[in-house]
């Protein structure tokens, strides 16, 4: 008889494999970007937003925080291993503005993440209360990547067509936040893996449905033999991270 703890280590199994696929999602930029040795007008904002995420929800999962959570600290410490490479990646291509927008933006969130951090550790001594606090800061963070497609939805709208929305995000985004939702449900309930997971479900199902509304109706050009720039800009989400 398979018992409650099993399952749920299954699941994050299942969803930290699903999470690397998703973490993986932006191959194609720089693969671009490492082809034509520029990055264009690609923006590097998904990942630094990715890495502040990544290294909250690390935290969160170490045992002065949540014990037990070594799931959650494997898929997001990996993460943050690929958005580094990354950010490296265009780091080496971009113009001294975009280096500038790098360090600077990097120095404020490493500086941002010890402040809280100290805070947190030195005011709330036991794990209720930790978790309490870097749980809230993890899933407003986990939330707004989750929500980075929905951008576009006005304008899949619009113009009736789904040619700039990023259909393997979407679907990523959508069986990720649903694996973590399971995940979070199983034996001991997690609030905070549970909230931002199951409106991210939500989210990519709305997507899904949007894209599949739509598909029909967006114009093909047979001659495009490359996908533009902003098909394969992709503002990226894990968390266990995504969660």
């Amino acid at each position: 008889m398979v018992t409650a703890e099993a399952a749920r280590n299954v699941v994050g199994i299942i969803g930290n494999v699903i999470s690397f696929g998703l973490f993986l999602s932006p191959c194609p930029t720089f693969y671009r970007i490492l082809k034509n040795k520029s990055v264009e007008e690609f923006k590097v904002d998904p990942y630094l937003a990715m890495v502040l995420n990544c290294i909250f929800w690390v935290i969160y999962g170490l045992p002065f925080v949540r014990p037990d959570s070594i799931l959650v600290v494997t898929i997001n410490g990996t993460g943050l291993v690929i958005e580094l490479i990354y950010l490296c990646i265009f780091f080496s291509y971009a113009s001294n503005k975009g280096r500038k927008k790098v360090i600077y933006w990097l120095c404020g969130e490493i500086t941002f993440i010890v402040a809280v951090s100290l805070v947190f550790l030195l005011v709330f001594h036991d794990h209720r209360r930790r978790i309490l606090a870097f749980g809230i800061i993890c899933d407003v963070f986990n939330i707004v990547m989750y929500n980075s497609p929905l951008t576009i939805m006005k304008k899949v709208i619009t113009t009736r067509s789904v040619e700039y929305m990023p259909f393997y995000l979407s679907l990523a985004n959508f069986l990720n936040g649903c694996v973590w939702t399971a995940y979070a449900l199983i034996d001991e309930l997690d609030i905070f893996i549970l909230i931002s997971n199951s409106l991210g479900a939500i989210s990519g199902a709305a997507q899904l449905i949007l894209y599949g509304c739509y598909f029909r109706s967006t114009p093909r050009d047979e001659k495009v033999t490359e996908p533009k720039a902003s098909q394969i800009q992709l503002s990226v989400s894990d968390g266990p991270d995504r969660v």
